[in-house]
């Protein structure tokens, strides 16, 4: 504890020398002022790494003189000692930022235990989440190796997340490493699962096949409909689980989380396939056979995803659900803002659907701008980039007013991203796909190890270009480079956020329900 400076306030200053001596013997800096004027002049001319501040004091009081001295070093800790547990006392004093409080009289004990709360807190508790995570480490080797079944993988994939998020907040002394080496394992092994199970879940009447894109509307956000409940439901276009938990606490004033699951995202794990289902309740190759003026193939000019209102209504209408369909994209702030604005309309109808591409956006302006790869340079700082966004979105504005009109929130996405290093080879025609993480087309040629190779695309219910079509799977960190200027491409793209194809990260994506407090 050496090294540490403290500054002591109290108009009694000469009778609690024998306090200061004691820490004074335990290695601190103790500097002592007996009334709020010096105090603030000393704090001027020097830094403290916490004060100690007696509440009731002749002259300028205990709050006002911590009030001019959050002016002046706002991010000292400051610890108030008061001889009174008055309500409005203790509010004013936390509202003004104190760290923490001691009632006379104080012993030596208190007063040590005081500072190592203040002071050894992140130590302590980093100390604390590393060892926890140590002994949890062996328990999660066994989860991924015996992961056998979509749920388990659900539980594997929340706990690898926890505890990433868990080492993050608490600096992890040097474990994070060992967490990112834990979920390369995983990945490996959620890739085996999903070449062994992936293809059997559209095969006819399959129990096991797991919630997945086209069917989340359906199980998930329509039954909340029931008894004239109004929801707004937020899609965020390549929104992660991790990500989420990084928003989950600036909503948790206004919101209960009610429920909390993981679906699976559809291969490929792309806007054009995963969202286009979400949408119609339907597999891309049944919305192309139903609906082929609401499906645009990728050989094919136009956007992708222009029908999502047209196939949402048409997925309700198949189900017999006739309530009122409010829906929105938002893919600039003035329009988030004009739809934060526009509460009255939402209001007006039992669902509304609001599409938010912000965080797609920032992945792929990540790809194209030095200075977004400069913020978001790994999976923390990209967290914190979506939590900063979110922080000062219109659409956090919005929910807040939500949660006063007693209205239901759904926070979901479509898929999600991975930052992909290793680079694979695959060649073929120039009409191939052009996405990193997955292929499309005819005479691909490629190491079928390093893929998950699908030669028959109507067995997962996706569309066939052409009588050879078919798609390959990038699978792990993995992304697929073209042989020629391979160098090039790979320094362009390596540690760069993509999606398309298997990975818990892309896959496994969160549908949270939120009830208003």
């Amino acid at each position: 504890m050496k090294g540490i400076s403290i500054l002591w306030v109290d108009d009694e200053i000469d009778l609690l020398k024998p306090h200061i001596i004691f820490l004074e013997t335990k290695g601190y800096s103790v500097e002592t002022a007996n009334n709020g004027n010096d105090a603030i002049e000393i704090v001027k001319d020097k830094t403290f790494d916490l004060i100690f501040l007696d509440e009731n004091m002749p002259g300028l009081s205990g709050l006002e003189t911590l009030a001019r001295i959050k002016d002046i070093r706002y991010s000292t800790p400051v610890i108030m000692i008061t001889k009174s547990e008055e309500e409005y006392i203790m509010d004013e004093a936390i509202g003004s930022k104190i760290d923490d409080y001691l009632i006379k009289p104080v012993n030596p004990k208190q007063i040590l235990m005081a500072i190592k709360k203040i002071m050894d807190q992140k130590r302590l508790v980093s100390q604390k989440a590393t060892s926890n995570y140590q002994a949890e480490f062996g328990n999660i080797g066994f989860m991924i190796n015996d992961s056998m079944t979509s749920e388990q993988w659900v539980n594997t994939y929340k706990k690898l997340v926890f505890w990433e998020l868990e080492l993050e907040k608490t600096g992890g002394d040097g474990m994070e490493q060992v967490i990112t080496m834990q979920k390369d394992d995983a990945n490996k092994g959620f890739v085996r699962f999903i070449k062994n199970n992936y293809t059997d879940w559209f095969s006819g009447s399959n129990d096991d096949a797991p919630i997945m894109s086209h069917n989340v509307f359906q199980k998930k956000l329509f039954p909340l409909l029931q008894n004239d409940q109004k929801v707004v439901a937020f899609v965020v276009d390549n929104l992660r689980f991790d990500q989420w938990k990084t928003i989950e606490p600036l909503l948790s004033e206004y919101y209960n989380v009610q429920n909390e699951e993981l679906f699976y995202g559809i291969l490929p794990t792309s806007t054009q396939y995963a969202r286009n289902a979400m949408f119609g309740g339907l597999m891309p190759a049944q919305i192309e056979k139903l609906h082929p003026e609401l499906w645009v193939n990728e050989d094919e000019e136009g956007g992708k995803n222009q029908f999502e209102e047209e196939l949402l209504h048409k997925q309700m209408q198949r189900l017999g659900i006739k309530n009122s369909v409010f829906y929105e994209k938002v893919q600039n702030i003035e329009k988030g803002r004009k739809i934060a604005n526009n509460l009255p309309h939402i209001l007006n109808h039992q669902l509304s659907v609001i599409v938010i591409n912000f965080v797609d956006m920032l992945s792929h302006a990540r790809t194209e701008m030095d200075m977004i790869k400069e913020l978001a340079g790994d999976e923390s700082a990209y967290r914190s980039l979506t939590q900063s966004w979110f922080e000062h979105s219109p659409f956090f504005e919005l929910i807040k007013n939500l949660a006063s009109k007693n209205i239901k929130v759904v926070f979901t996405t479509d898929h999600g991203t991975i930052r992909v290093n290793s680079p694979i080879k695959v060649a073929g025609d120039k009409n191939i796909s052009t996405n990193l993480r997955y292929k499309q087309g005819k005479s691909l040629s490629y190491n079928k190890k390093e893929v998950f190779e699908v030669k028959n695309p109507e067995s997962i219910l996706l569309p066939r270009l052409n009588v050879s079509s078919s798609y390959i799977f990038a699978q792990n960190s993995d992304f697929i480079a073209y042989p020629n200027n391979f160098n090039h491409y790979v320094s362009y793209y390596k540690n760069t956020f993509q999606h398309g194809g298997v990975s818990l990260e892309e896959m496994l994506i969160p549908f949270v329900t939120l009830s208003p407090k």
